[in-house]
C-alpha cells in the first residue's frame, strides 16, 4: 500500500488524482473497473471519478492543524480481478 502526503487550507477545495498506470502498478492491458473512496470524520469528500487507469477525488473542509486519511481502493477488468490501494492524508493549513 503507498501513502501520499499533501496539504490544503480548510476554505480551499481541491482534487487529488492518483495514476495507477504512471505508478506502475497497472499492466499496459489491464484498466480501473471500480474505484471507491473514503474518508475520515471531519473532511468533506465533494466528488470522485475514474477513468481507466486514474482516480480522482475533491475535498473540501476539514479543522486547522489536522490530519486526514482518504482510502481509495481499486478493482481491475482483470481476470481475476486485482485490488489495489492507497492512502492519501491530507494536513489542513
Amino acid at each position: 500500500m503507498s501513502r501520499f502526503n499533501k496539504t490544503k487550507r480548510a476554505t480551499e477545495v481541491l482534487d487529488y488524482e492518483f495514476d495507477w498506470l504512471t505508478e506502475e502498478w497497472l499492466e499496459s492491458t489491464e484498466e480501473i473497473s471500480t474505484s471507491t473512496w473514503i474518508a475520515t470524520s471531519g473532511i468533506t469528500m465533494e466528488t470522485d471519478s475514474n477513468t481507466t487507469t486514474t482516480t480522482t477525488v475533491w475535498v473540501s473542509g476539514g479543522t486547522s492543524g489536522e490530519t486526514y486519511k482518504l482510502t481509495n481502493t481499486i478493482v481491475t477488468d482483470n481476470s481475476p480481478q486485482r485490488t489495489g490501494v492507497r492512502e492519501l492524508y491530507i494536513k489542513i493549513l
